[in-house]
């Protein structure tokens, strides 16, 4: 993998198989193949969400963007907003928003 993302929100965690079940319906289109993806993991703690996205290039957070318009992009965008909330909203304006920082990464040789 050459490029993760991960988005932090927040979420009921009752609503874990709704929003795997949306992503796995999701994972069988053609967009997560378009944009790079090659790994998706979602983690769910005290009802904080986690959703690990590994990329074969290094621009996967643009694809990401560029995606945004995207008719099943915006189809799942919509069918998670009754179980995914942003961790911030009043500054949440799009997925780059909810991204955290990587601030170090180790890598066995």
């Amino acid at each position: 993998m050459k490029h993760s993302t991960l988005i932090v929100a927040r979420m009921n965690p009752e609503s874990a198989d709704d929003v795997a079940t949306l992503f796995s319906d999701f994972d069988t289109t053609d967009l997560p193949g378009r944009m790079g993806t090659r790994r998706r993991q979602l983690f769910r703690f005290h009802g904080l969400y986690f959703h690990l996205q590994d990329f074969d290039s290094e621009d996967g957070g643009e694809r990401i963007e560029a995606a945004k318009g995207e008719s099943s992009f915006v189809q799942i965008s919509r069918d998670l907003k009754p179980f995914i909330e942003a961790y911030d909203p009043p500054t949440w304006r799009s997925p780059a928003d909810a991204m955290a920082e990587r601030f170090y990464h180790w890598q066995a040789s």
